[in-house]
């Protein structure tokens, strides 16, 4: 271990000895330490950002994407991919940890940070990070469920349900956000008459094809929109409309 590692070491250390002396304040916004101490040059950029505690342990179930566990996938940060990463993606502040050696959990350096996957129950998710919107919730990771001529991205985010005055424990619920993609523009889409909206054009042959092939759109589950979508692809590139 070189001496920048070192040094790191002892800071990471002493940061966790006073975080479990004095305990944790939820709001506390804990200082940026770079941590590069992978020997591999190409490695430093993967192990870029700060040493991550858990805030909220005192909340029922947990601010993560599908598990609470590590879960396999790939990091792609300044054009650079990773592959064979664990990652927890935390939904509730919208940062990606990764394990590391000796600070325990990482919180990757968002702005270095250009795309990232994660592999479960055998499917892989794809989110990529936006940061050039100028509505400021546009702005972060997303899952790209689907990409042809129309664009569909998911946001998905936890947040904490007040019940402590009850008697009870605070809870983390999710929400999921689902938005289209039409020149370049994005359009939030809570079900089928949002997608008959917006594709108006197409309006009779989409209401037909849904109809026709059963199709279930479900508010909140991006997947449903993507057969319909794939047809309104169809119907463009054959320029019936």
């Amino acid at each position: 271990m070189n001496r920048f590692c070192l040094m790191v070491s002892l800071v990471v250390s002493l940061l966790i000895t006073n975080q479990q002396t004095f305990g944790a304040v939820a709001n506390t916004e804990f200082p940026k330490f770079i941590i590069s101490c992978d020997t591999l040059p190409e490695n430093q950029i993967l192990y870029n950002g700060r040493v991550w505690r858990n805030l909220y342990t005192a909340v029922e179930e947990d601010q993560f994407l599908f598990s609470h566990e590590f879960l396999v996938g790939s990091v792609t940060m300044r054009g650079r991919t990773y592959p064979n990463v664990l990652i927890k993606y935390d939904i509730y502040k919208d940062e990606i940890l990764i394990p590391f050696k000796p600070a325990g959990i990482l919180q990757l350096n968002k702005e270095m940070v250009d795309s990232f996957s994660i592999l479960f129950h055998n499917r892989e998710y794809r989110f990529v990070r936006i940061s050039d919107s100028t509505d400021a919730d546009m702005n972060g990771y997303f899952n790209e469920v689907y990409c042809g001529k129309t664009r569909l991205i998911a946001r998905y985010v936890k947040k904490i349900e007040k019940l402590a005055d009850g008697g009870k424990y605070d809870k983390f619920y999710q929400i999921n956000k689902i938005y289209i993609a039409t020149d370049e523009k994005f359009r939030t889409i809570t079900g089928k008459k949002d997608l008959l909206r917006i594709f108006s054009n197409e309006k009779e042959p989409v209401r037909d094809y849904i109809n026709k092939n059963k199709i279930l759109i479900k508010r909140e589950d991006a997947e449903s929109y993507v057969p319909v979508l794939r047809f309104i692809d169809s119907l463009q590139k054959e320029g019936m409309f």
